[in-house]
């Protein structure tokens, strides 16, 4: 099936009983093939969904609700279509579980087999919501930086590198990420978060290449991936980890980090904006 199939920017028949079928796949290898990633991947990582808005009901027809996070691995060979994702789950509305388990259960289920690969799932229901927190980007601000600004799509060669100097390690951040739904054309709002080690970055090019997303279209797994490897080509990092969180729509946010050494996984923080 290709984009056309799919629900997004579609007049959609809203299901209140459970149906795995509502989930589309989107293979993420042509996208890779476009920027010139191949196999075996250049870098590991996760895609972090938070999904807002899931609600069902228990034996006796009482709605519960949960946050429900979603990590999909980078190396799985789909992504799911987000609109796709927000009609299955509002099919869990008027379906009744046994237990919040049983519920996370069904969708480990078919989330996985829909990507191709095993995605963990974790709910956080409404008792605990008191203890989640928020929290922005460390690091260096890029935002900070007084600078003219004219490209509005991708360009690598607004980045350097000061390639002679002796490597450093360095955590930088921007808010003013910006790009477009291929299908739709609505504005997707991020904030995009970069850890290197290796020759200094510039770091008025690097701001510049983050604000020619502007006009881009792309899913957001997408644009990350074109980030990390603008950024490894052009400014040479040793080490590399870029980490974009997105506002969310649909009651969806999508939060992809791409690393090519051994760190942890980025806390699943929610930030002001989010």
């Amino acid at each position: 099936m290709t984009l056309e199939h799919s629900p997004l920017g579609k007049a959609t028949a809203y299901i209140a009983q459970y149906d795995p079928s509502l989930l589309f796949p989107i293979p993420r290898q042509p996208a890779r093939d476009a920027i010139g990633i191949g196999q075996p991947l250049p870098f590991f990582g996760t895609d972090i969904w938070n999904a807002y808005e899931l609600s069902w009901l228990n034996p006796r027809g009482k709605p519960q609700i949960a946050l429900a996070t979603f990590y999909v691995p980078a190396d799985s060979p789909f992504i799911i279509e987000s609109k796709s994702f927000k009609l299955y789950l509002g099919s869990f509305a008027q379906t009744a579980y046994d237990s919040a388990e049983a519920l996370r259960d069904a969708l480990k289920r078919d989330v996985s087999a829909i990507c191709g690969a095993n995605v963990p799932v974790r709910l956080t229901l409404s008792a605990d919501f008191g203890q989640l927190q928020m929290d922005e980007f460390d690091g260096l601000s890029l935002d900070r930086l007084d600078l003219d600004a004219d490209v509005y799509h991708p360009d690598p060669s607004l980045l350097s590198a000061a390639l002679t100097q002796a490597p450093m390690e360095e955590t930088l951040y921007s808010n003013l990420l910006k790009s477009n739904c291929p299908v739709t054309g609505q504005p997707d709002w991020g904030s995009v978060q970069i850890r290197y080690s290796g020759p200094p970055i510039d770091h008025a090019g690097l701001l510049r290449y983050i604000i020619s997303y502007r006009q881009h279209t792309g899913f957001h797994e997408q644009c990350v991936e074109r980030i990390y490897s603008d950024i490894m080509q052009a400014c040479q990092p040793a080490r590399l980890a870029v980490y974009a969180r997105y506002t969310r729509r649909g009651g969806l946010d999508i939060n992809p980090f791409r690393t090519n050494y051994n760190m942890p996984l980025p806390d699943n923080l929610r930030t002001a904006r989010q």
